[in-house]
């Protein structure tokens, strides 16, 4: 199971190896032992799975300290196009965007550390997306910046007539005026 490292200090791609034949596939999603071996030492305590539909944007969401959440992001079915916002002061990638696709083809993995925002896009008909968490939800600490933030600038790959949002993701703050209380221990 490749794992590998980005340009945003501890966000790492995760790369499944699937072993496939006439009957199908089979892949470990998850190996503690080979997280550990790398170094990422997380104890996921829950579980989140969600269906969309083709143009829906979730996010940008997070949690504040101490209730701040990592999270492992994969599709189970479709494509999107999984965005991670740097909300580490300090960091040398603090107030960036990182973009990938995630599909159920490449079945790529997104590992997002504490201190990010975290939204998705989906470009598919409709897609399931899985995330493991290593804090439980809190929804005192839960945070968020508006999707389109003119700073962010963020490319949904959706033309913007066909965005779906929910109502609370309508109302998030820019980010400048967004909550943070993250700070980058390079």
């Amino acid at each position: 199971m490749p794992i590998h490292k980005t340009d945003f200090p501890g966000l790492m791609i995760i790369e499944p190896i699937v072993l496939e034949d006439a009957r199908g596939y089979f892949f470990e999603s998850y190996n503690q032992k080979i997280f550990e071996t790398a170094g990422l030492n997380y104890n996921w305590v829950q579980d989140n799975q969600s269906r969309s539909t083709y143009g829906v944007v979730r996010g940008l969401h997070y949690q504040l300290n101490p209730h701040a959440q990592a999270k492992l992001v994969r599709v189970v079915a479709g494509t999107i196009l999984d965005v991670a916002v740097d909300l580490r002061k300090g960091s040398p990638t603090y107030g960036k965007c990182y973009c990938i696709e995630l599909s159920d083809q490449n079945r790529l993995q997104l590992l997002i550390p504490r201190g990010f925002a975290h939204g998705f896009s989906v470009l598919s008909s409709s897609a399931e997306v899985l995330y493991k968490c290593d804090q439980l939800y809190n929804r005192a600490s839960e945070a968020s910046i508006i999707y389109n933030d003119p700073v962010l600038q963020i490319d949904w790959k959706i033309p913007a007539k066909d965005i779906l949002l929910s109502h609370k993701d309508i109302d998030h703050p820019p980010f400048a005026e967004s909550r943070q209380n993250f700070e980058f221990e390079g």
